[in-house]
C-alpha cells in the first residue's frame, strides 16, 4: 500500500501496479474495503456491479447493483421553494443481488470480516473483463480455499455468469445456497445512508423449481407521472457434484441449497447463470418469459463458450482503442483502467442512455447525466471509435428537445435550456444556483454538434437534428441576455459558470463567451442552403436572426487590460488573489473545510472556468493569451472537481508547460486508483477518466479539430519513453506512435488525408514519419 502526501496531494494506494490488471494482496477493512469494492466495478453498458464479495461479509459494504436507464424521482426537498425548481431529484437505485452464496462449514458461515483469510487476492483483469478472487481462511479449525470469478458478458447484455469453487483442506460438511435477493436498499448518495437506507422496489412475484430461480420486482409508485420500472432476474446453477438442492423460497429470496461432506483436497463447483430483463426492452407481461428463455440459451450455449466469447470481444475491443505508454508502468495501468471502465459504463448500443458521474459504481450524484457527456467524454468516444457511440449521444441530446424546451419555459424563457442532471430530458436537480444559473452548460451542447461534426462530417446530422438543437438554444440566449444601457452591450446577469465556489456572478468570461460563439455558428449554418428545411420547420424568422446578429456584435466579454487577462466575472478582481500554495494542509480540501460563505467570498476556483472555454476554442486564441490566463487562473485553482486536472493538463501541454501537463495528467489518470480525491469509496469519477485520454491525445499530442483539419504537435513526457494509439478521423483509422526520434503516423486505406504536424501540412497517402520535437 502507497499512502503519503505529494505536493499535498493525497495519494492512497490499495493495487500493485500492472500494465494489465489491478490486483490487492491482502483484505482490508472500513473505507479501504469500500474504496477496493469502488476500484473492482465491472460492466457491460447494460448492467453493473461494485466488486462486492459472493458470501457474506459483516464489514464494511455497499452493496451495488445497476441496470442501465432504471431510476427514481425523489421529491425535491427544500426549506424556501422558488418557482423553477425541478418537481424532482432522479437518482439511480440499487438492484437484485445475483452473485450472492450463503456459504457455512460444519454450521459456521462463512464471513471474511470474522475468519480473517490467511491469504487472499482479489484481480480486476482488463485485458478481458474479468473480476477473480482467491483466498483462504479457516473456520473452527478447518480450512478452505475459495476460488471464485464473474463477467457481465459483452456479447448478450442480459447475461452474467459467476464461478465459485470451494477445496477443503481438511474434512468438513459444507451447506452452499446460491440466491437471488431482492430485498435491497441504497445506502449510497443524497437520500440514503448506513443507519436510515432507501428501499425503492416492490417484489412482485418470487418462485423456484429444479431448475429456475426468478424474482420480479417493480420500482415503488411515484407521484410525478414517470413510468415504474418492473425487471425479472433469472437464475440457473450448475454444480460440480450430483446433489439434489433443497429449494428455497422466501418473501424476497430465492435459492438453491446444496449440503455435502468433503474430503481433504476435494474441491466442489458451482456456476451461475443470470439473466435480467427489464421493461424498457420488454413488455411487462413477457419480462418473465423473456428471461426464462435468455437463461436457458445461456446454459445450452455452455458457461465455458460464453466465457470465451466475452473475452474475445473485449480483445477486439482493445485492439481498437488501446493507448500503449512505454517506460511508465503506473502511467499504462492508468490509461488502460481508466478506458475500461468508462466502456463498461457506456458503449452506445441505447440511445436512450447516458453516462453517469460514477457509472455502475456507486449512487452519489444520483447517478444521472450531466455536461460531463459532451465536455470530456464525447470527444474520447469520437477519437476511439469515430460515429456509431458518438451518434447515440447526439440523438439522446436530440430526442430531448422538447424537454429542454419545457425547462426553458419553466424559467419563462425562450428554446431550449438543456438539463444539469436528468435521466429523461427534465431538470432534475434541486439547488437554485445549479439548475437555473449554471446555464453555461447549453453552450457544451452547441459546441459538441461542431464537435461530432468536425471528426464525421456527418451533414445530415449537422442539418437537421444538430440544427434544431443550435437553433433552440440560440432562442434560449437571445431570451437570457439583457441590454445594458450604460455599457451599450448585451450582458448575461446572475449566472454560475463552471466553477461552483461562485454563484450569481454577472457576466462570467466562459458563459458570454461560449454564448457568442454558438449564435455565430449557428448563423453561419443559417445561411447554407442545406438549412433551408429546418428554417422552414421551425419557422426561423428574419428578426431573430436580426437579433442573434447583433447579440454577436454587442455581447460583453470580461477583460482586464492591466494584466491583459479574460476575467472569470466582473467582480472577480475585487477579491483577494491569493495562490493556493498559501492554503494551510488543514483548510484542505476547502469545500469540506471552510463555510460556504468564505468559500464564496474566497478567490478559489472549484474547476477549469476561463480555462475551459480556451480548451473548447483553442484555436481562436493565441498562445501567449492562453498561457497568460493559465498561468493567472491555475495557481489559484483548487482542483476540487476531478474534471479540472486533465483541462489544466491539455492546456500546460499545448503552451509549453510539460512538467506541469505530467502533474496534471498523474492527477487526472490515477484520481481513483490513488485515491486523490479521498472520497473513492462512493464510487468511481467514470466521467472524469476520460480525462486521461484526452490528457494524452489532446495535450501530449496535441491533438487538434477545429477547424476541419486535423492538426498535432507531439510532445513526449519525459518519464516516457514512447506512446502511442489509434484515432477515427473522418472514416479513416489512424496510429500514431511518439517516440524520442519520430512521429510516425499509419492508416488503414489508401485514401489521401491531410494532416498537420508542427504546423506544416503533409500529404499522406499509408504512412509519414516526422522528426519529433524535444522540449529543451
Amino acid at each position: 500500500m502507497k499512502n503519503k502526501k505529494n505536493n499535498e496531494l493525497h495519494i492512497h494506494r490499495l493495487f500493485n501496479i500492472d500494465p494489465w490488471k489491478i490486483q490487492q494482496n491482502k483484505l482490508y477493512t472500513g473505507d479501504d474495503q469500500l474504496i477496493s469494492e469502488s476500484l473492482t466495478s465491472i460492466g457491460n453498458g447494460r448492467m453493473g456491479m461494485r466488486g462486492n464479495f459472493e458470501e457474506k461479509f459483516s464489514g464494511a459494504s455497499y452493496q451495488g447493483s445497476y441496470l442501465a436507464g432504471v431510476w427514481f424521482p425523489e421529491p425535491t426537498k427544500v426549506a424556501w421553494w422558488k418557482n423553477g425548481y425541478p418537481d424532482y431529484f432522479g437518482k439511480t437505485i440499487n438492484s437484485t443481488n445475483y452473485i450472492g452464496f450463503d456459504i457455512k462449514v460444519d454450521g459456521v458461515e462463512l464471513d471474511l470480516n470474522l475468519q480473517k483469510p490467511l491469504s487472499f487476492t482479489r484481480t480486476l483483469d482488463l485485458r478481458n473483463a474479468i473480476l477473480s478472487r482467491s483466498f483462504t481462511t479457516k473456520i473452527n479449525n478447518k480450512v478452505i480455499h475459495v476460488d471464485t470469478k464473474r463477467i457481465l458478458s459483452l456479447n448478450d447484455r442480459d447475461i452474467a455468469l459467476l464461478e465459485y469453487s470451494i477445496k477443503a483442506i481438511n474434512p468438513c460438511r459444507l451447506s452452499v445456497n446460491a440466491y437471488l435477493d431482492a430485498n435491497i436498499k441504497n445506502y449510497i448518495g443524497e437520500f440514503a445512508n448506513q443507519n436510515k437506507p432507501a428501499l425503492f422496489w416492490d417484489v412482485l412475484d418470487v418462485s423456484i423449481n429444479p431448475n429456475i430461480a426468478t424474482v420480479t420486482t417493480q420500482t415503488k409508485p411515484n407521484n410525478f407521472n414517470i413510468p415504474q420500472f418492473m425487471s425479472t432476474w433469472a437464475m440457473k446453477v450448475y454444480c460440480s457434484q450430483k446433489i439434489k438442492p433443497k429449494l428455497v423460497n422466501g418473501n424476497f429470496k430465492v435459492g438453491y441449497l446444496h449440503e455435502v461432506s468433503l474430503k481433504p483436497n476435494d474441491t466442489i463447483t458451482f456456476r451461475k447463470f443470470i439473466s435480467v430483463i427489464d421493461n424498457r426492452y420488454e413488455k411487462n407481461h413477457n419480462l418473465n418469459k423473456t428471461a426464462i428463455t435468455k437463461i436457458n440459451n445461456a446454459y445450452n450455449q455452455g458457461f465455458d463458450s460464453l466465457w470465451n466469447k466475452h473475452i474475445e470481444s473485449w480483445n477486439k475491443r482493445w485492439d481498437n482503442i488501446d493507448v500503449k505508454i512505454n517506460g511508465n508502468d503506473s502511467d499504462q495501468q492508468a490509461i488502460r483502467y481508466n478506458l475500461f471502465q468508462l466502456l463498461c459504463t457506456y458503449d452506445g448500443f441505447d440511445d436512450r442512455l447516458n453516462i453517469g458521474p460514477k457509472g455502475f459504481t456507486g449512487e452519489k450524484y444520483g447517478g444521472a447525466t450531466y455536461w460531463d457527456t459532451e465536455s470530456v467524454c464525447l470527444p474520447v468516444y469520437l477519437g476511439i471509435d469515430g460515429a456509431q457511440i458518438p451518434r447515440s449521444l447526439m440523438m439522446y441530446r436530440f430526442n430531448q428537445l422538447s424537454q429542454a424546451k419545457h425547462n426553458a419555459h419553466t424559467l419563462s424563457l425562450d428554446g431550449a435550456l438543456y438539463p444539469m442532471v436528468t435521466f429523461d430530458g427534465i431538470e432534475s436537480h434541486n439547488e437554485w444556483e445549479i439548475t437555473m444559473e449554471e446555464i453555461h452548460r447549453n453552450n457544451t451542447i452547441s459546441f459538441a454538434v461542431h464537435n461530432y461534426y468536425s471528426y464525421t462530417n456527418d451533414n445530415n446530422y449537422l442539418f437537421n437534428e444538430g440544427l434544431q438543437v443550435l437553433i433552440e438554444i440560440s432562442r434560449f440566449w437571445a431570451s437570457r441576455v439583457s441590454w445594458s444601457k450604460p455599457n451599450k452591450s448585451y450582458v448575461i446577469l446572475g449566472v454560475t459558470g463552471p466553477n461552483e465556489f461562485e454563484h450569481n456572478v454577472d457576466n462570467n468570461w466562459y458563459t458570454n463567451y461560449g454564448t457568442k460563439w454558438t449564435l455565430k455558428y449557428t448563423l453561419e449554418l443559417l445561411k447554407n442552403s442545406q438549412a433551408k428545411p429546418i428554417i422552414n420547420k421551425l419557422h426561423v424568422r428574419s428578426q431573430e436572426i436580426k437579433k442573434w446578429t447583433d447579440i454577436v456584435k454587442k455581447l460583453y466579454l470580461p477583460y482586464d487590460k492591466r494584466l491583459k487577462i479574460f476575467l472569470q466575472q466582473d467582480n472577480f478582481l475585487n477579491k483577494d488573489i491569493q495562490p493556493v500554495t498559501s492554503l494551510k494542509p488543514s483548510d484542505r480540501p476547502i469545500v469540506q473545510k471552510w463555510s460556504w460563505d468564505r468559500i464564496l467570498r474566497s478567490c478559489y476556483i472549484k474547476q477549469a472556468d476561463v480555462l475551459q472555454g480556451l480548451y473548447y476554442w483553442y484555436s481562436n486564441f493565441s498562445t501567449s493569451e492562453i498561457k497568460r490566463n493559465y498561468q493567472f487562473y491555475e495557481p489559484i485553482t483548487v482542483h476540487e472537481s476531478s474534471l479540472s486536472p486533465c483541462i489544466h493538463s491539455i492546456l500546460a501541454s499545448r503552451t509549453g508547460m510539460l512538467d506541469k501537463a505530467t502533474e496534471m495528467y498523474e492527477r487526472t489518470a490515477r484520481l481513483d486508483l490513488d485515491n486523490i480525491n479521498n472520497d473513492t469509496k462512493d464510487g468511481l469519477h467514470i466521467t472524469s477518466m476520460s480525462g486521461s485520454w484526452l490528457a494524452i491525445v489532446h495535450g501530449f499530442a496535441g491533438l487538434i479539430t477545429t477547424h476541419y483539419k486535423l492538426e498535432i504537435s507531439p510532445q513526449l513526457p519525459k518519464k516516457w519513453n514512447s506512446y502511442s494509439f489509434k484515432l477515427h478521423y473522418l472514416n479513416h483509422l489512424l496510429n500514431f506512435e511518439i517516440n524520442k526520434k519520430d512521429i510516425i503516423v499509419s492508416k488503414q486505406d489508401n485514401k489521401l488525408l491531410y494532416i498537420w504536424i508542427y504546423n506544416k501540412r503533409y500529404n499522406m497517402v499509408e504512412s509519414l514519419r516526422v522528426k519529433t520535437y524535444v522540449q529543451k
